[in-house]
């Protein structure tokens, strides 16, 4: 219950629009503002308790308290290194950032590409921060998290060993913004050695809440060339790598001095003029701050002696700092992908450029209920949860000549690099995209089925299903309604998930969900319409008060359905029992009279109907991903929150649902539309004191 009251607490906050980069969550509850003041006031220099200067904020294994790699680790502050450090020194740049002991330099690789944006690099490493000014040992970040902004505070004490820091570091050693960025970043993610190994697309994302492309480079397309130059032209991050065949492989160093399984940024494309004719090139930086390309175009090579010296000044062809220029042919033979992460529009301030129209929505795939796997389930795959993008104008220059609107699709699963820790693998993760049909076009209440989605082919997908934090994909599609399917490869597995979509025009976006709603019956029935045979029976079970308490009832329906051999039943219990008496005990008495006895028993009959038509194996059970359906036909329209509500409540642990299980809840449903309707003000909501909840959330 109060992980569902935390979700819906959060649900709340993203309704007021706390999470955005303006009004980031505090991470861990920790407000900046208020901690620095209380430790200028006490005199006291910040010591975070929620990230402290211990073994176990280093890490678990190769970092972990008996690792040889944290002997002889001591934490200090950046005035115990050096007599006058500086936060960051004549503004922030990529020469600031070079690797230590830690397997990042994926993040590092991302963090340079940051500075070649000021205005970016201030939305994550906020303005005003020092070491001398109100320096009280505190400083904060900004980071991108699965959908929202938070805000991390840490200290800044530092592990060190030989009095030099052990991870990144600048290069002049007394600027610490890098560092201090780095050790944020760790605190979110539990300790430092959770950021051993990725993806620079992650580091990218989780600075920028842009959405990001992967491409092949032996597959690249003609345009390649121009796509860089216009994504560094928008502002967009570029990173590439050389992919390793194996461990042996990982930093090991080419001919040319190239790193292979190690993530460098890519600063710059441009063109310029050499013996007459144009060539492409292409600058890169190694976060090492140092080994660099050593081929053509490289520092001192001579095909810089043929360029004229206006236009090498402007490239600033030679820096040792691990920078370098290649010609883009080179670039294309000796890298293996490139990663170029895309923007939101609230990241790029100037109206000069063109920009992405971006929409996002959470998820969840929970066992039993919205976890159905892939389309090789047709079973369980109409219970993915599901979401409607609909494209109406056209792109304005394709690159083709046809019509058609260019849209990305991201699905981002959450939780990775926790999970790591735990030694558990990300899922594998993808979607597919269907045309909407057209008697539900237009509309986002509702749910398609496996009479939809399973009568049609996928007009799209993603590339693969893989085991990565996300999959992205490019598309092109006619204008139309289309339906996008995330799902996991294999159903029935427990995962929480971010859906983004940027498109190239304004799109309308929206879950597909149903409306909750009920259409109860309410049957009106006097004494003189109950057959006389009912009437007798009920008398011998109800004896003389002409009524039958919650004890009775339940003996009578256990009774009845022990003697059934086509459904299975764990028997009615004392809660279900009171349920229904007091759904239908009019004159609050307790106790069901013979009208309200008459109304349950036909209930009841309707129920089995039900629940026998959505047995479709005549196993005795109903599986728990045809409850949607079922509730449907019982009168019933719920979303997927209600229903993963309903199957974690009702479902065994094999995710069936018998008979009594079933009846509790249709009762249970039908209560709480009634009581929600008798209190439901005009704004469609209600409003309860402690006294009234607990009373009805007992009863």
């Amino acid at each position: 219950m109060t992980s569902t009251a935390g979700r819906l607490a959060h649900q709340q906050k993203g309704e007021e629009g706390i999470g955005s980069n303006e009004r980031a969550v505090k991470f861990s509850n920790q407000e900046y503002q208020t901690l620095h003041q209380q430790c200028l006031m006490n005199g006291h220099l910040f010591e975070d308790n929620c990230f402290p200067a211990e073994s176990k904020s280093l890490g678990y294994n190769e970092l972990g308290p008996y690792s040889s790699k944290t002997r002889g680790v001591v934490w200090k502050r950046p005035k115990e290194l050096c007599s006058e450090p500086k936060f960051i020194d004549d503004g922030a740049t990529r020469t600031d950032i070079c690797q230590g002991a830690l397997g990042d330099c994926w993040l590092l690789a991302a963090i340079a590409s940051l500075t070649l944006d000021q205005r970016i690099l201030a939305r994550v490493v906020p303005q005003g921060q020092s070491f001398t000014e109100n320096y009280a040992g505190i400083f904060h970040f900004q980071f991108w998290q699965f959908g929202e902004w938070v805000d991390v505070v840490v200290d800044d004490r530092l592990p060190t060993r030989d009095g030099k820091l052990l991870f990144v570091h600048s290069a002049e050693g007394s600027e610490f913004w890098s560092a201090l960025l780095e050790k944020a970043y760790a605190k979110v993610h539990g300790c430092y050695e959770a950021l051993s190994g990725g993806s620079t697309i992650e580091g990218f994302e989780d600075f920028t809440g842009g959405i990001s492309e992967v491409y092949v480079l032996d597959k690249a397309p003609p345009n390649l060339f121009q796509v860089m130059q216009k994504a560094l032209h928008l502002g967009s991050l570029l990173g590439c790598s050389i992919d390793i065949t194996s461990s042996y492989e990982t930093e090991a160093v080419t001919a040319r001095k190239l790193v292979k399984g190690h993530a460098y940024s890519v600063t710059g494309a441009t063109e310029v003029n050499f013996r007459g004719r144009l060539v492409q090139l292409v600058r890169i930086r190694n976060p090492w701050g140092q080994v660099e390309w050593t081929g053509p175009w490289s520092d001192g090579s001579n095909e810089w002696d043929y360029v004229s010296d206006d236009e090498k000044s402007k490239l600033n062809h030679v820096a040792e700092d691990g920078e370098f220029w290649m010609s883009f042919s080179d670039f294309i033979r000796q890298f293996s992908r490139l990663e170029i992460c895309n923007l939101t529009p609230d990241t790029l301030l100037s109206d000069d450029v063109g920009h992405w129209n971006s929409y996002q929505f959470e998820g969840m795939w929970r066992v039993g209920s919205t976890a159905g796997g892939c389309r090789n389930h047709a079973a369980t795959f109409s219970s993915n949860p599901q979401f409607v993008v609909r494209l109406e104008d056209v792109d304005d220059d394709p690159m083709d000549g046809e019509d058609g609107c260019t849209f990305l699709v991201g699905l981002m699963q959450k939780g990775g690099r926790q999970k790591k820790r735990l030694a558990r693998d990300l899922e594998t993760i993808g979607f597919a995209i269907y045309e909407v049909p057209d008697q539900y076009k237009g509309r986002s209440n509702v749910h398609l089925g496996p009479d939809v989605l399973l009568r049609q082919r996928a007009v799209a997908m993603s590339s693969n299903f893989i085991n990565t934090r996300e999959v992205c994909d490019r598309f092109r599609l006619p204008p139309g309604e289309y339906a996008i399917i995330p799902s996991t490869f294999q159903p029935h597995k427990n995962g929480s998930f971010i859906l983004r979509v940027f498109s190239e025009k304004q799109a309308a976006t929206s879950p597909l969900e149903e409306d909750i709603d009920a259409q109860i019956e309410e049957e009106e029935v006097s004494e003189s319409e109950v057959d006389p045979h009912f009437k007798h029976l009920f008398k011998q079970i109800a004896g003389d008060d002409m009524e039958v308490s919650v004890f009775e009832l339940v003996r009578i329906l256990n009774n009845v359905v022990s003697h059934r051999g086509d459904i299975k039943t764990n028997g009615f219990s004392l809660e279900t029992g009171r349920q229904i008496v007091s759904l239908l005990d009019k004159d609050e008495s307790a106790k069901l009279g013979l009208i309200e006895f008459h109304l349950l028993w036909n209930k009841i009959q309707k129920y089995l109907e039900i629940f026998k038509h959505h047995d479709s194996d005549n196993s005795g059970t109903m599986s728990s991903h045809e409850m949607r359906g079922a509730a449907t036909e019982a009168g019933f329209s719920v979303n997927s929150a209600v229903l993963q509500a309903v199957v974690s409540r009702y479902a065994d642990a094999q995710y069936a649902i018998d008979f009594d299980s079933f009846v509790g809840c249709l009762i249970k449903l039908e209560s709480l539309f009634k009581i929600f309707k008798a209190l439901e003000r005009p704004d469609g909501k209600i409003a309860l004191d402690m006294q009234q909840w607990l009373c009805l959330a007992i009863h």
